[in-house]
């Protein structure tokens, strides 16, 4: 655990506001080791760590399963999630600046949460994901209530081009008065990439405007990819 600690406090934080701040988008690389990945995935058949099982396709979302777990969170989790917010909660706040809107987040965790649980949103939301063959995610934004925290994360946990092949993370930007740009990125296992909820700021002739981004899962052509994405806010169901 400290070997994680450390690598979240030596992160160059200022690379990763300016990398978010022109993309929406950031990657760390190697923030969790092998043991640790192999840890997350074999906990996946663990039921009394899950709150839900949402098996996608019922829901028209895609091709795959996932799994929300209910707290506490494994410590693992608990860390990261909560050590790393601080350092996103300046990102989140210029964007909110920028675009003129009255909000204005909590350097502390434990202060967002108390902020959902009091607009009834006290459901954990971190989940763990798994796609087979065949499987996808349809685009989609991950808010879960009127009180949401612009930026969320995931970390990849099967190894691109070995333990499965297509699978491309997949985000999507719309481009006022043209069409939507896609961004693909298949990072690495135990890399940990950070994006953003539903919107940036991107500078116009006028001032700063919203673009907005979606995000989800291309086609596995074989093989088995599994994640686990990390939200800061809560959910009411």
């Amino acid at each position: 655990m400290q070997h994680l600690i450390q690598k979240i406090e030596n992160t160059d934080w200022n690379s990763v506001a300016e990398t978010m701040h022109q993309n929406g988008y950031s990657l760390i690389p190697e923030l969790l080791t092998t043991a640790e990945c192999e840890e997350l995935k074999a906990a996946y058949d663990a039921p009394d760590m899950y709150r839900k099982t949402v098996i996608m396709e019922r829901h028209r979302f895609g091709l795959g399963q996932y799994k929300y777990f209910h707290y506490p969170l494994p410590e693992l989790i608990q860390q990261i999630r909560t050590r790393i917010y601080p350092q996103l909660v300046p990102i989140a706040n210029s964007w909110f600046k920028a675009l003129n809107i009255d909000r204005t987040f909590p350097l502390q965790h434990a202060e967002l949460l108390k902020q959902c649980h009091e607009n009834g949103q006290k459901l954990a939301t971190v989940l763990i994901l798994k796609y087979g063959k065949g499987g996808f995610n349809t685009l989609h934004q991950d808010l879960y209530g009127d009180v949401y925290f612009p930026i969320q994360m995931v970390l990849f946990l099967s190894e691109p081009e070995i333990d499965y092949t297509g699978g491309e993370f997949v985000l999507t930007q719309q481009v006022p008065r043209s069409q939507s740009k896609a961004i693909v990125l298949k990072p690495k296992k135990g890399d940990l990439l950070i994006f953003t909820t539903n919107f940036k700021p991107e500078k116009g002739t006028k001032g700063y405007y919203r673009t907005v981004m979606k995000h989800g899962v291309s086609e596995l052509h074989d093989g088995e990819r599994v994640t686990l994405g990390i939200i800061f806010h809560d959910a009411t169901s």
